[in-house]
């Protein structure tokens, strides 16, 4: 969704191999993009005033209107849905499907395939719902897989906290260093956290929406694996900060 903000970048080497739910649902996301108006690169919706009207009503049609999604209408309880594969620019799709490739890999591997299919769509679903019913007399538009990626972090700071990342940050003059990923999904989490109570955390910054897809998606990690171990990666990752 767009404002994603605080996050990382980068690319887990050494993740178990197979990860069919990932690929497709960046596939997905990448293939309704570019057939969209907002990609700019479908001559059906012009050029102008025409496009911009086209991207309006695609977001519209697609998205969650937190007022009309309260309302409880059927048409409009699918739409946390169909808004996890709709997104605003295309740093918002390249942003999202980035940390999608580097945590999702590792965690559906953890899972399965169906299950951690059924898990993202859950952590975007309430991520969304929660962020409608606190805006919930809002009329602008959301839109991205955020709510949904952020449950997948959620659940690898649980599955595998010790997995080690190379983090780039700008307040340290993009100085690459090495962090168990605990410390920086925390460091992450906490930013959210941080720019939720902001003044400027208002309707069209989904900053709650993260935090609720985080929070589902530990949850969900540790109740369903607390009776196992966790999975002590050492997998590699190049991160950087990132604002789709």
């Amino acid at each position: 969704m767009i404002g994603w903000r605080g996050a990382a970048l980068g690319a887990v080497r050494g993740a178990a191999t197979g990860p069919a739910v990932t690929y497709g649902v960046i596939a997905v996301c990448c293939a309704v993009f570019l057939i969209s108006p907002v990609s700019g690169l479908n001559p059906v919706y012009g050029t102008g005033d025409a496009l911009l009207s086209a991207q309006s009503g695609y977001f519209e049609r697609w998205g969650v209107i937190p007022d009309e999604l309260m309302s409880g209408t059927a048409d409009t309880l699918v739409t946390p849905f169909t808004a996890l594969f709709v997104h605003g620019s295309w740093l918002h799709l390249l942003g999202n499907m980035l940390f999608l490739y580097v945590f999702g890999a590792m965690a559906e591997e953890r899972m399965g395939q169906l299950e951690f299919g059924l898990f993202y769509l859950g952590c975007g679903y309430l991520a969304l719902l929660a962020y409608a019913a606190a805006n919930a007399e809002s009329d602008q538009t959301l839109v991205g897989a955020s709510g949904a990626i952020s449950g997948v972090l959620g659940a690898f700071l649980y599955l595998f906290p010790k997995a080690r990342v190379t983090s780039l940050f700008p307040f340290l003059f993009f100085l690459p260093l090495r962090f168990p990923a605990w410390i920086v999904l925390i460091f992450w989490f906490v930013l959210q956290w941080l720019a939720a109570r902001g003044a400027g955390s208002g309707p069209g910054v989904a900053y709650l929406a993260h935090l609720v897809g985080f929070g589902v998606g530990f949850l969900y990690a540790w109740g369903r694996f607390r009776q196992g171990t966790t999975v002590k990666a050492q997998a590699a990752a190049t991160e950087g900060e990132s604002q789709p």
